[in-house]
């Protein structure tokens, strides 16, 4: 979506503007979005992030995510992605919270991110876009975490986070 990212400090507060590359090559901690998508069954739907992405090509995440630009509208933005991952639309999409993580990549990458994680729902199928997305499919969230038990390396770091983070488990109505 953006060749720059908005780095913060731990507080989240805006810092610059970096060209992506170059902070994920320094770490720099910088924004991101996370966006899952429920339909009426209660199924999550997953992409398979395509073979070419910069790291964890070929695993399982959320329905979409990105670094959102310093000030335009998150829900917009969000829209937009998801459009263009996926090829559809969702509605009453919302954030639920933001969390921070740090992962390095043997590529020398570093993702150093606060993400604020999105709830939304459809029940449309995507039209993907092979670019960023390899396959998708939809899961119910008891058959996913059996899954992940059995399958964690399938499966993005940040999405197995967001699964197992307090505030995504409350929502739930579950406790770790």
């Amino acid at each position: 979506m953006n060749s720059y990212v908005v780095v913060v400090d731990e507080n989240d507060n805006f810092i610059r503007l970096e060209e992506k590359m170059k902070a994920h090559k320094n770490a720099d901690l910088h924004r991101v979005f996370s966006l899952l998508i429920f339909n009426k069954k209660g199924e999550i739907l997953l992409q398979k992030r395509a073979k070419t992405k910069y790291h964890c090509p070929g695993e399982w995440t959320n329905a979409c995510c990105s670094h959102p630009s310093l000030d335009g509208d998150l829900i917009l933005e969000v829209k937009e992605r998801l459009y263009e991952e996926m090829g559809m639309f969702a509605f009453h999409i919302k954030p639920i919270f933001k969390f921070k993580y740090k992962k390095e990549f043997d590529n020398g990458l570093t993702e150093h991110e606060i993400d604020t994680v999105l709830i939304g729902f459809a029940e449309n199928n995507p039209n993907l876009n092979p670019k960023e997305v390899d396959d998708f499919k939809w899961i119910s969230l008891e058959d996913l975490y059996e899954d992940i038990q059995n399958n964690p390396q399938n499966y993005t770091f940040w999405f197995k986070e967001i699964l197992n983070h307090p505030k995504f488990m409350a929502l739930l109505g579950k406790s770790l």
